[in-house]
This record gives C-alpha cells, sequence and structure tokens, in this order.
C-alpha cells in the first residue's frame, strides 16, 4: 500500500482518512512506536500526524533517534510530517510525568542535511544528526499557540508572534504548544 496516512499515538482522537495507531485504546492498530522496525514499507507514507506524541517517546537517545530513522524510512519522497507539541518552557510540559523529552523547532532542525552541512561548513557546535543517521527532514512551518498568561500580560500583543517568541525567550509559560510541519528530502 503506498500513499498512506498515519495518525500515530492517536489516544481517542481518531482521523478520517488515516491508520489510526495507539499503544492503547481502540485504533485500526494497536502498536508500540518504541518497537522496531515499523509495520509499513520504505517511501509508503504521505502523511503522518503525531498530536502530543513525540514528547511520549524515546526515552532514551536511541530510541528517540531510531523514532525519527523509522519515520524517515516510511516516508515517501515530499511527505508532510505534523507534530505538535506542548512548549518546552511550559508548565503543561512538566506536569505530565508521561512526558519523557522537550521537542523543539530546533532540535527537530538538527534532523536537516541541508542545515547540517551549513553549520558544518560555520564550525557550529550542533550534533549532525541528519548526517550520522542519513535522514533528511525539513522544518517548513511553525505555529506557536499563546497561552492564556500571554494574552492576558499582553492583550494588545496578543498576535504578534516575533514578540511572543522573544518574550518566551526570557520568560516561561506564555506559548502553550507548537506545531510543526516537516518534509521528508529524498
Amino acid at each position: 500500500m503506498d500513499n498512506l496516512r498515519l495518525n500515530l499515538g492517536c489516544g481517542a482522537k481518531r482521523l478520517d482518512g488515516y491508520i489510526n495507531v495507539d499503544k492503547f485504546g481502540d485504533p485500526d492498530l494497536r502498536f508500540d512506536l518504541e518497537t522496531f522496525p515499523y509495520p509499513w514499507g520504505d517511501n509508503t507514507v504521505v502523511e503522518i500526524e503525531l498530536h502530543h506524541v513525540l514528547e511520549h517517546l524515546g526515552q532514551q537517545t536511541a530510541t528517540y533517534l531510531k523514532i525519527i530513522q523509522e519515520l524517515y524510512r516510511i516516508c515517501m519522497p515530499g511527505a508532510k510530517l505534523h507534530i505538535t507539541v506542548p512548549h518546552h518552557r511550559s508548565d503543561s510540559f512538566f506536569h505530565d510525568p508521561t512526558h519523557v523529552r522537550p521537542i523543539t523547532t530546533v532540535g527537530l532542525s538538527m534532523f536537516s542535511k541541508q542545515l547540517n552541512r551549513e553549520w558544518q561548513e560555520r564550525g557550529k557546535a550542533f550534533t549532525l544528526l541528519a548526517l550520522y543517521l542519513d535522514v533528511d527532514f525539513e522544518v517548513t512551518e511553525v505555529v506557536y499557540t499563546p497561552s492564556q498568561v500571554w494574552t492576558d500580560r499582553y492583550p494588545e500583543s496578543a498576535t504578534d508572534a516575533n514578540r511572543l517568541v522573544k518574550e518566551s525567550e526570557i520568560y516561561s509559560n506564555l506559548i502553550k504548544q507548537v506545531e510543526m510541519t516537516l518534509v521528508a528530502v529524498k
């Protein structure tokens, strides 16, 4: 089967037109995403939803990196991954004891071969994960959802994304969640 759409770690949020996958509950396919290999063939998936899932996976670095490799393996060229996670400076990330790893835009950018090569040429001190793991994802879109703290603190700037990001470098709990789209480059 080609052109598959996967809703990984779906929980109770089932999506029409997707194979809904989870370790628990009543998904279309019950599967532990920390088990390898994934049950889909190479280059068979066109779209993956990971809605508040990735922060629950890969407590051990080797497991997390293997998840990234498996996602890349099953993705067709140009496949899109839609990843939504709690912001790493949000208390909602820290309150849930099942959250094992913060997921950031910079962290996911480390899986871009283009950026790895640029960093390498400039002598930047980033881990060249895309080159080491032979994966290649480009982050193409990032959307920040401001928290109630942000809108209460800056009602006049509630939609100012640049100010929101800048202030969140100093203060916690300003961003509730981050939605990122990654594209598989093959």
